[in-house]
């Protein structure tokens, strides 16, 4: 019988009922809504990973990794389409930095540092962290080129370079959603090899199980079982997150934040729970293909995929007519270091606990930085 007095995120499920309580009853208060709101994504975003992560056991690690990333990203979505609709676009594009550069740095690093600290020595495919890396950089790429535009053709009259600057978003956003396509194809069937997760075998582990204890006294969960706890969760992170928006503005302000640092490190690191708590798990079970899957696959997924889809959305749902693509400076240098560190810790196809550390002293700084900013 589970032992409901163990420490446990599902704890926190008691701020679902708390801040809508307080949206609907005591809508001035915005720093209370703000932090139960928070409070109340995570475990629902935390109940997400562990039900891909049950699908996941039923797959190979390409399609694990590809279905902990996709729903493990839904919450990011959401929150952000919230905000699109009430015209926060900056917010928007904060917190799809740092669900980038969280992803890349404060997911893989937590990822390394907790099964670095209970495997002396783990390995993972180089060639499919490599793809992975690589395709991060194109990501970067057309992330960072409307941004480059912007400065390039400061010139212009203010009218011509906003209308501009959409159209450019948008056509930059039909070919990252192309590449991602192709990308879902070479991952899934013409390289599938590459992404199985065979390569963190090793002949000590590849003849026993490794010790799940956790996994023992729990029932093998049925596909429908998932499912429906994913949809569930779903539509209370979207519920949720319509609280968050509302207020995060006011609460930033009155807790002396910026909304920038607050979309990429607060929300961002909301959204990330889902990635946090199935890499974690995936690293320490001595999985990293997977680790690495869930992690480098959902920045991927959030650049090549969420950021169009966001433009996309904003045509139709988006308060103040189209967003584009048009990152501030710090932010543009913040996903360009993240995922040059990303290709070098791929380029051994080893990890251990001190790169972990390390990629999340990166992560400290930056968050240094981005809370500094005016």
């Amino acid at each position: 019988m589970p032992n409901i007095f163990k420490p446990s995120l599902d704890w926190l499920l008691v701020f679902v009922p708390v801040s809508a309580g307080l949206h609907y009853l005591a809508p001035h208060n915005d720093v209370f809504i703000f932090l139960a709101s928070c409070l109340a994504i995570i475990p629902l975003a935390g109940w997400m990973g562990h039900a891909t992560e049950k699908l996941a056991d039923k797959t190979g690690e390409g399609i694990g990794g590809l279905l902990n990333a996709t729903f493990g990203n839904a919450a990011e979505l959401i929150i952000a389409l919230m905000a699109l609709r009430a015209g926060q676009y900056e917010i928007v594009k904060a917190s799809l930095t740092g669900s980038i550069i969280g992803n890349v740095l404060l997911v893989n690093g937590a990822a390394f540092l907790a099964g670095g600290l209970k495997h002396t020595h783990q390995r993972f495919n180089g060639t499919a962290a490599r793809s992975q890396a690589t395709m991060l950089t194109l990501a970067a790429i057309g992330l960072i080129a409307p941004m480059g535009y912007h400065y390039l053709a400061g010139a212009a009259p203010q009218e011509v370079l906003l209308r501009r600057e959409k159209d450019l978003s948008l056509e930059i956003s039909l070919v990252l959603l192309g590449i991602y396509a192709l990308s879902l194809v070479f991952s899934l069937h013409t390289h599938k090899n590459l992404f199985t997760g065979a390569s963190t075998e090793t002949p000590e582990t590849s003849h026993k199980k490794l010790p799940e204890e956790p996994d023992e006294h729990e029932k093998p969960w049925s596909v429908s079982r998932a499912l429906i706890t994913l949809f569930v969760a779903t539509g209370l992170i979207a519920w949720i997150s319509e609280f968050l928006v509302d207020s995060v503005t006011n609460a930033a302000q009155s807790m002396g934040m910026t909304s920038l640092f607050v979309g990429v490190i607060v929300v961002a690191v909301i959204g990330n729970a889902a990635e946090h708590s199935s890499a974690i798990t995936m690293a320490m079970k001595n999985r990293m293909d997977l680790a690495l899957s869930i992690a480098n696959g959902s920045s991927l997924q959030i650049a090549l995929f969420v950021a169009p889809v966001l433009v996309l959305a904003s045509y139709v749902v988006g308060k103040n007519g189209p967003m584009d693509l048009v990152f501030s400076p710090v932010e543009a240098v913040a996903i360009f270091l993240s995922v040059q560190i990303a290709e070098q810790i791929a380029s051994d196809g080893e990890s251990n606990w001190l790169e972990g550390a390390q990629l999340l002293s990166v992560y400290a700084i930056a968050g240094i930085v981005f809370y500094f900013l005016p």
